[in-house]
């Protein structure tokens, strides 16, 4: 095991720092145009089945169930080319790559994204995330059950996550003896989802955008900071 950093960022990659909300609705548009309406919601459901059942979204898992009662082999191709070959470089939110660069000057910052093992990967290395992080990069089932694994590999005497998933933050926070500040930025359709009132713990600091992250210095990321901001934030509640 390599010496310990006084400090790991971690950050998701799904409406964290490119907007995936936009890949699902052009993807969806796709869909519709290529096998038309009653297709596409086939589709849909078939990934809303295996998101309930694998616990991460699986868009090329989808489509090979999909394929079965649709003969249009070469329209399902363009499909599969469609994804992988997707300009995700395109659906970077603003200042996420700026944002990574500030906070690699703070300590040395991870991806840590759920997912499967081909798109997910691609899409991190597609979008230009994968070179803006030095190609550090873990893409788990279920990150928030993985910690153990993610301070084997990267440990650290603290660890923030970034990420637009309030209650999978609240999650991390609950994990016994894992020292961890978590950061709350409010973007995209999980953020927009969750009622504050029921987040248990709340997260440490709540951003609006990920560009909001240039501010940060390294004293936002000291226990103090993030002790104040639990304080300010039970003062307002």
């Amino acid at each position: 095991m390599s010496q310990a950093v006084p400090l790991l960022i971690m950050l998701d990659v799904d409406n964290t720092l490119l907007d995936n909300d936009r890949f699902t609705a052009e993807l969806g548009d796709w869909l519709e145009q290529a096998f038309g309406e009653a297709e596409r919601d086939r589709y849909w459901a078939i990934y809303d089945g295996l998101k309930k059942s694998l616990g991460y979204a699986d868009y090329l898992g989808a489509l090979q169930a999909f394929r079965a009662g649709n003969g249009d082999q070469a329209r399902l191709q363009q499909a599969g080319e469609f994804m992988l070959d997707f300009p995700f470089r395109d659906l970077l939110y603003p200042d996420a790559l700026a944002a990574i660069a500030h906070l690699r000057t703070i300590a040395p910052v991870l991806v840590l994204s759920d997912g499967d093992m081909v798109f997910q990967p691609r899409k991190v290395q597609r979008s230009g995330i994968a070179d803006a992080v030095g190609q550090q990069v873990l893409i788990y089932v279920h990150k928030q059950q993985s910690l153990d694994d993610v301070r084997r590999r990267y440990p650290a005497d603290r660890y923030a996550m970034v990420d637009d998933k309030p209650l999978l933050l609240s999650e991390m926070l609950r994990v016994p003896g894992f020292p961890l500040q978590a950061i709350f930025v409010r973007q995209g359709h999980y953020a927009a989802a969750t009622d504050a009132a029921t987040l248990d713990p709340p997260p440490d600091r709540t951003i609006a955008r990920i560009g909001d992250l240039l501010a940060f210095s390294r004293q936002d990321f000291q226990p103090a900071a993030a002790a104040s901001a639990a304080a300010t934030h039970e003062d307002r509640a």
